[in-house]
Order: structure tokens, then sequence, then C-alpha cells
């Protein structure tokens, strides 16, 4: 009787020992993510993330700097396409550059601790700190995290999964799922660079903002000028009227405007009932020389593009159309969901 006491404490002992290993094992490997992530005085990386909502996949390079405290420079290129955007963030503000419409805007915002995007390792170290219900999975080369979303689609994306190498200790992936868990965006890192930094002036935004076709265009003979431009410019199709595909309760489209102003398309669409809001979009134009443009707001990340929100519009432009939504009953979540929503499509 003795013995089969003993034997029964030890066996508890060692039960209670494993679960206390399994929980020390969360916290070890979390303390080592967010030291590591986090506390890095500036680091570079690419990666490539692809896009499967609305609609056809999409392809994207993404390339990011960071140096403590506060500069960033994200830029992100449509794979296959001469297609880039880039938010840098300096001492003078937050900018977003879209060299081949010759765009900058200027915002005073505190970006990136609002709408931040997973590949900023410092805001995906911050996710899984503040998740209470975070769950590891630990397999033979990596940890598997299954957190909560905290960024600007938390709404219709809610669940993230992160892949950390053991060996490393980094991410090689995050995994954005809908609420129903099937995957919308995958991000796959190629190269992280921890304490590598940049001086102040290479986050000088001037350097950015003259794009490989304005350097042709200037040393080019005058008369090869316009040729070249309109060569340059990116291709888009015709423009088509874009629908918004989210389906808010008790809201529905009343009412579509076509107009024709100055020579320039405009679709107005306009939605009535407890999410009421209105959709303008038209073809986007090319600047004639880089300025900065103040826009009130702040930079939001889409995935697709690099839009400006307000707590009461978005816009941004995509594929040749620019886009702005107003409303005084969408939150900034619901107006980034019909962003996030508009297709070539018909609601007819």
């Amino acid at each position: 009787m003795g013995n089969r006491l003993v034997t029964w404490l030890v066996l508890i002992c060692a039960i209670l020992l494993l679960s206390a290993c399994g929980t020390a094992s969360q916290e070890k490997v979390l303390k080592k993510v967010n030291g590591k992530w986090s506390e890095t005085d500036g680091y570079e990386l690419d990666a490539t993330m692809e896009i499967k909502s609305g609609g056809e996949p999409r392809k994207y390079d993404v390339t990011v700097w960071h140096t403590k405290p506060d500069f960033y420079r994200v830029e992100v290129v449509e794979s296959g396409k001469d297609v880039s955007q880039m938010i840098v963030r300096n001492a003078d503000g937050v900018f977003v550059v879209t060299p081949t419409l010759n765009k900058m805007y200027k915002f005073q915002s505190d970006w990136p601790k609002k709408n931040s995007q997973a590949y900023l390792i410092g805001a995906l170290a911050e996710d899984l700190a503040e998740d209470k219900n975070l769950v590891m999975k630990e397999e033979d080369k990596a940890y598997i995290f299954e957190a909560a979303t905290r960024n600007s689609y938390k709404n219709s994306m809610p669940h993230q999964v992160i892949t950390v190498d053991k060996k490393s200790m980094l991410p090689t992936s995050v995994v954005i799922m809908n609420d129903v868990k099937e995957e919308q965006i995958r991000i796959t890192f190629k190269n992280i660079k921890l304490g590598v930094q940049h001086a102040a002036k290479e986050y000088a935004v001037e350097q950015f903002t003259e794009s490989d076709e304005t350097k042709g265009e200037q040393a080019a003979p005058a008369e090869k000028d316009d040729k070249e431009a309109v060569g340059a410019e990116v291709e888009y199709e015709e423009f088509q009227t874009h629908y918004p595909v989210v389906n808010f309760e008790n809201t529905t489209m009343v009412d579509e405007q076509a107009m024709n102003d100055g020579g320039m398309e405009r679709v107005i669409l306009t939605f009535e009932g407890d999410k009421a809001y209105t959709v303008m979009q038209q073809p986007a134009t090319k600047e004639t020389s880089m300025l900065p443009v103040t826009s009130p707001g702040d930079p939001v990340d889409l995935g697709f593009t690099i839009g400006a929100i307000t707590d009461t519009s978005i816009s941004w432009e995509k594929d040749g159309v620019a886009f702005f939504v107003a409303s005084s009953k969408l939150t900034r979540e619901e107006m980034i969901e019909v962003a996030s929503s508009m297709t070539i499509s018909s609601m007819k």
C-alpha cells in the first residue's frame, strides 16, 4: 500500500511538473520574442505579402526599415507591375509616396501606433504580448502562435497565426484570417536583419520621391519627353464602376449618379439606412510634380494600397481609380471594410 501511494505521489508530481513546464515554456518564448523583436535598435526586412480577399489573389514585395525610436520606411511593390507605394516616418512627420502618380501626402500622425501592419515585427510582438487568450503550439522547428489581430482590419479579419523559427527566434510567416478562419492575407518573411540602423538623413523623404521614370524623362530629349511620360505610366483598364460587397444590416444603395466634370468621369453611390455612407470614385490623375500635400487623419494600410482615414472619411487609390468614402455613421473599422470590399461588379 505504501509503495502504491509513493508511486501515485511521484506520478502526480511529474504531471504537475510537466504542466508547470508547459506554462513556463510559453512565457519564456514570449519573453524572448518580445525582447528580440521589440528591443532591437533597428532592423531591415524583406517579405512577400499575398492578399486573397476581394477577387483575384495579389502578391506584393515588402521592404521595411526601422530605426528607434520612431523612424520607419516601408515600400510595397505589386509583383509583376510597376506599381509601388512607400510610407516614411521621419522627424518631419509621416509621408505616403506614390511614385507612379507623382503624389506625396503628409500626415501629422502617430502611425504606426495606429493602423499598424503585420510586417512590422514590433507590432507583432505587441499583438502576442497583449492577447490574454494567446495559444502556443510547439513543432519540431517552430513555435506556432494563434493570436487576435489589433490593427485596421481587426473586425473583418480578427485571427492571425504567427510562426516563429525555434533556432533564430524570428518570425517566418503570418497568416491573417477572417471570422471563420479562412486565410485572407499571408506574409512570408524572407530576410530579417536585427540591429541595423539608418541615419536620420536616410529617411529624408526627398530621396524617395524621384522615380526611375522621372529620372529618365529628365535625361531624355525634349521631343521624346511626352512619349516616354505616356509609356512610363502604369497601364490601367478603362474606368469601370466599383461597388462595395460588404453588406451592412438595414443599409441599401438608393442612388447611383454618373457625371462628367471637365472631361473627368465621376460616379457617386449613395447608401441609406443604419450605416449610411457615400462612395465617390473617378480615374486617378498623375501630378506634374511631386510636392507634399497635407492630408488630414492617419495613413491606413489596406493591404492592397495605403490610404488616408479620418473619423468620417477614407480615401485611397487602386488600379487607376481614386476612391473616397464619407460617413457620419460608420466607424473607422467599418469604413475600412467598405474600402476592402470594393470590386467591379453590379448591385442591380
